[in-house]
């Protein structure tokens, strides 16, 4: 008797141990210290925290303007394929399903060479009075 309630316990707790594995599987997009260009990650302190989160459009044939980001910014390309240009530092093409910290103090922009809109889900961890995105005025 001590044997079949002990492989009846047994049983139960590997069924519930699979059903709780499987009722929410998690995949891990990115783990990183760093930006895409290998810049340390680090959060401005100029108020209280402030997270952003935006889908970005880019259409076949159009660009961003030149732009660096004042905050870290995750991003997580939906749709389309996406060719950053980072300058000095190259280019990186980015297809549906990639995901990376952009660049904080490189200028950059991001071209869409395809035939869909390229959509991104950006994610910035920024603070209250802390632009997310800085317009390059010099170019």
């Amino acid at each position: 008797m001590k044997a079949f309630l002990l492989a009846t316990g047994l049983c139960a707790l590997i069924a519930t141990g699979a059903g709780a594995q499987t009722a929410y599987p998690t995949v891990e997009l990115l783990a990183t210290g760093t930006t895409i260009l290998g810049e340390t990650i680090h959060y401005p302190s100029t108020g209280p925290a402030r997270v952003t989160a935006s889908i970005v459009t880019i259409m076949p044939g159009a660009e961003t303007v030149l732009h660096q980001h004042g905050t870290p910014m995750f991003a997580l390309i939906q749709q389309g394929e996406l060719t950053v240009d980072y300058g000095s530092h190259g280019t990186r093409d980015f297809k549906a399903g990639d995901s990376f910290v952009e660049a904080m103090a490189v200028t950059h922009r991001g071209l869409n060479r395809g035939t869909v809109p390229v959509k991104i889900l950006t994610v910035s961890m920024g603070a209250e009075g802390a632009s997310n995105v800085v317009l390059d005025v010099k170019k």
